[in-house]
């Protein structure tokens, strides 16, 4: 991995040094520069679990990902950089059905002094910060409130909270995970049609104040929580959308 040209990717400049602040740095930079994007599932490209390919498919070809791609590129420049992490099994909240199963999500640990934090660069409209898993903690990230609890006495849980109402966004074991046991979720969310990624070609990239997003034909532009434009696009506009919008082109 070149790690000048993957931090040019992500517009980051100044200290590397494995501690909080850095990590805080990297995480917004991470998420302001490089699209979450499921564009491969529908154009059938095979998504690989491979640090290499996908070093290529973000830094290179300045394109997104989802969060095994994500945070997996994450996790080894991370681990390059001196941090003491793992990959961790998360499962999703789906309202109406409970909790999907282990490995549906790849997450980050940081143990940083004596504390570990989540750090999560896949997750769509997400927290901008490390969150430390401490029962009971809350953080606002200029944004949104997010808080850490536990789940059965045996999983950590990350909820989101707006407007007073706390939904839980998913749940995990703090248990070190290698890259192949996402293997089969992976390849599930690329190729069942039951899978969301399957049904809906997705984009999206937050701004400083907002987001833009592309959810099938429809483009959503939010500022301060308000959409500001909502309008549908056809195949003519898609890949200026894409190069306009989020720097790609396919």
């Amino acid at each position: 991995m070149d790690i000048d040209r993957y931090l040019d990717r992500i517009n980051y400049k100044g200290s590397l040094a494995p501690n909080l602040t850095t990590l805080k740095r990297l995480q917004k930079a991470h998420l302001l520069a490089v699209p979450f994007e499921n564009l491969d599932v529908h154009t059938q490209t095979p998504i690989k679990l491979d640090t290499k390919h996908i070093y290529e498919k973000i830094a290179a070809n300045n394109r997104g990902g989802f969060c095994y791609e994500l945070n997996g590129l994450f996790y080894k420049l991370l681990n390059i950089l001196g941090y003491d992490v793992k990959r961790i099994s998360a499962r999703v909240y789906i309202e109406n059905t409970g909790y999907s199963p282990e490995y549906d999500h790849l997450t980050i640990i940081a143990h940083i002094g004596d504390e570990d934090y989540l750090t999560d660069l896949g997750f769509g409209d997400f927290l901008f910060e490390p969150i430390a898993l401490a029962r009971d903690n809350e953080i606002y990230d200029g944004r949104n409130h997010y808080s850490v609890d536990m789940y059965n006495d045996e999983y950590w849980r990350i909820n989101k909270s707006n407007d007073g109402e706390s939904t839980p966004e998913f749940i995990f074991k703090n248990i070190d995970r290698k890259f192949e046991e996402f293997e089969n979720r992976c390849n599930y969310h690329q190729t069942n049609p039951d899978s969301s990624f399957v049904r809906k070609r997705l984009i999206s990239l937050p701004t400083k104040d907002g987001r833009v997003t592309l959810t099938g034909n429809t483009l959503k532009l939010t500022r301060n929580s308000k959409t500001i434009e909502s309008r549908e696009i056809d195949a003519v506009d898609f890949p200026n959308i894409l190069w306009e919008k989020f720097r790609i082109k396919l």
